[in-house]
Formats: C-alpha cells, sequence, structure tokens
C-alpha cells in the first residue's frame, strides 16, 4: 500500500478502538485527514483532555475533573443510599433515568477469573471500607444482569452482608444479557424501583 505512513499509523490507532474494524479504521482515517485541521486538532485535543484532566474520585470512582465528583458534592444527595455499578457509562444510564437521588460506587468492571478479573482489579475493597465507616443504609447492587454481573453482585453482597447496612438487588426491569448503555430510560427507573433485598 503506497499510503503515507501517519495515516497508517492512524489507521492502526483506530483499529484498535472496540467495534472498528480494519476498513472502518480506514474509512475514519481518511475522514479525519479530509477534515479541516481545526477540525482534525479539536479532536485530538478533546482525546488529550480525556486523557490529561479526567481521573477518579476518591469516594465514587466515577470519571471526573474535580475530586470529590459533583454527585459525591452534592448535599442534596442521599448520602445513606449507595448504588454500585460496573462502570461509569452505567451510572449516565441512571442518571439519565431520573429517578435515583443516592450516591453511587464504581466497580470499574465486574469478576472475570478468565479475563483475569478478580475482587483486587474492582473497586469493592473500598466500598467495604466505605459502608464499615457508618452512614451508609441501603447499598443497592446495580451490575448489569449478565454471569458476570450477577457474580460480582453475590460476591459483593456476602462481602457487605456482615456490616449491617441493608443490600437489595436491581428487579429484572433490564432483560437477561444485556447492559445499562442500551436500555431506555423507563427500564432502568423501573429496574431501580422494583429492587428487591438479596
Amino acid at each position: 500500500m503506497g499510503t503515507a505512513t501517519p495515516i497508517v499509523r492512524l489507521m492502526k490507532a483506530l483499529s484498535r478502538l472496540p467495534g472498528i474494524g480494519e476498513k472502518t479504521a480506514e474509512r475514519l482515517a481518511f475522514f479525519i485527514h479530509a477534515q479541516s485541521q481545526s477540525d482534525a486538532l479539536d479532536l485530538a485535543d478533546a482525546i488529550r483532555e480525556v486523557k490529561e484532566r479526567l481521573r477518579s474520585c476518591s469516594l465514587c470512582y466515577d470519571m471526573t475533573i474535580e475530586d470529590p465528583c459533583a454527585i459525591c458534592s452534592d448535599a442534596k444527595r442521599d448520602r445513606a443510599l449507595v448504588c454500585v455499578v460496573e462502570q461509569s457509562k452505567d451510572l449516565g444510564a441512571i442518571e439519565k433515568a431520573g429517578a435515583y437521588r443516592g450516591l453511587y460506587h464504581v466497580l470499574n468492571g465486574h469478576l472475570s477469573p478468565l479475563d483475569g478479573i478478580g475482587p483486587e482489579q474492582l473497586t469493592i475493597r473500598p466500598l467495604v471500607e466505605r459502608v464499615r465507616k457508618g452512614g451508609v443504609d441501603e447499598v443497592i447492587l446495580a451490575t448489569n444482569p449478565t454471569a458476570e454481573g450477577d457474580a460480582t453482585a453475590f460476591y459483593v453482597q456476602k462481602a457487605l452482608t456482615p456490616l449491617g447496612a441493608k443490600v437489595t438487588r436491581i428487579a429484572r426491569g433490564l432483560p437477561a444479557g444485556s447492559s445499562f448503555e442500551y436500555a431506555s430510560r423507563t427500564i432502568v427507573a423501573d429496574a431501580l424501583k422494583g429492587r428487591r433485598e438479596f
């Protein structure tokens, strides 16, 4: 291929993104090249800003610019209620539903022994410490309704049970095998409202 090295490098970088194959990476690379310099550099700056400015909230582990994050800093949130999610995108889906006014805890994944992801790779220990300190009356386990999500919820429930906080699991308003990011606001809201004791 007689394509210039910068385009090849961009295609290789784009093809490492989830859901982007070789052909799509090629189309995107040539599209970016055809854009005005300011548009292309805006994209590059947005990527750089994500990597340089975003960090984990020291309380809930959501992505944030300021620490603690806006949700953890909001005095109007119910501090006795903590919703545990796998990823920040799950937190975003719950927030969009508008049915929840408590705090969150982001695990940054789910248990997956085949992929080498155990409890040590997740933020389970900080969650346990957070509940141990007191002030948390209920922990809602809102992991995805998949085998990994259920296993993670079960593990977290076992770790929290001795601490005295009520542990609930979201209702099955979400179809098994799906993810929060693809669920409608109504389904997410119903799942939260219909939670049950774990």
